[in-house]
């Protein structure tokens, strides 16, 4: 629960309400076997723009699974996947593990084909599964090389490449990405666009309240959560800080085989996370 990266049941976001009806409305219609939106997130890290889009992703196939209809989805990651050829091959991959048995288990090349040939194997496996909406995650976007693959998803059924809804929700931190978009991509869009604020103490406090039970009971001091919401609030907003700060504090107290998480533990950990953050950039 207090780790970077997972990913929370959807009663235990906070302070997201507007955003998750927002995209909850998007995906409204792969539910029923229609088409999603193709919707573009903007904001600040940690102001839970993966965290929520995933949760509501995951909460919409599971509930058109309830419907009789078949809802997949896949999460791209452009920071780690940075290339056209890449990222397509990455969709590939997450598309055949959530599918699981109901396609047949294929080799996806690592090199040697082409973005397109990648896709093909995308469009192939929807075809197998019988897939009524795919929506496909695309974070930090504006680290992708070009828009071919957004464009391609765009128009993969008016083009004929798949018989199955294809859907984008693009999620980026620069809040001049669109800019970037080819014209004929842009206007695919709409005006699908989101963005999410920074959350302040009080959001940050729930925040971290909700993942109190990462820890056993009565080891964090009372004093811990709302000194960490209120360092976070003053710093950033930023709630991956602020959990990672939890998490770190918690490590401290271990190594020192303390008793309790204190706030002398959140001191060091803020500490240590500056240490970390002027090392990075003074090798950079």
């Amino acid at each position: 629960l207090v780790r970077v990266g997972h990913v929370p049941d959807l009663d235990r976001v906070v302070g997201r309400d507007e955003e998750i009806e927002s995209i909850g409305s998007a995906l409204a219609p792969a539910i029923r076997g229609g088409p999603p939106e193709t919707t573009i997130v903007y904001g600040k890290t940690g102001t839970g723009k993966s965290l929520v889009t995933r949760c509501v992703t995951r909460a919409a196939r599971s509930r058109a699974t309830t419907n009789g209809n078949t809802f997949a989805y896949a999460y791209v990651d452009c920071s780690d996947y940075v290339t056209e050829a890449q990222a397509s091959r990455q969709l590939a991959r997450e598309l055949q593990e959530r599918l699981g048995e109901t396609v047949d288990e294929r080799s996806i090349p690592r090199r040697g084909i082409g973005a397109a040939d990648y896709r093909d194997i995308t469009w192939e496996l929807l075809a197998e599964g019988d897939v009524d909406a795919f929506v496909v995650i695309l974070d930090e976007i504006d680290k992708l090389d070009g828009d071919a693959l957004l464009r391609s998803l765009s128009r993969a059924q008016e083009s004929g490449k798949a018989d199955t809804y294809v859907g984008a929700i693009c999620i980026s931190n620069k809040i001049e990405y669109r800019e970037q978009l080819g014209e004929r991509v842009d206007s695919s869009l709409q005006d699908n666009e989101l963005v999410f604020d920074p959350y302040d103490a009080t959001q940050l406090e729930e925040i971290l309240s909700r993942r109190r039970d990462a820890f056993s009971e009565g080891v964090l001091d009372d004093e811990v959560i709302p000194k960490t919401a209120a360092l976070a609030a003053r710093e950033h907003g930023d709630a991956r800080k602020a959990i990672d700060m939890l998490y770190e504090a918690g490590r401290l107290a271990e190594r020192e085989r303390a008793d309790q998480v204190t706030e002398g533990h959140i001191d060091a950990a803020l500490e240590r996370a500056e240490i970390n953050r002027f090392q990075k950039l003074v090798s950079g």
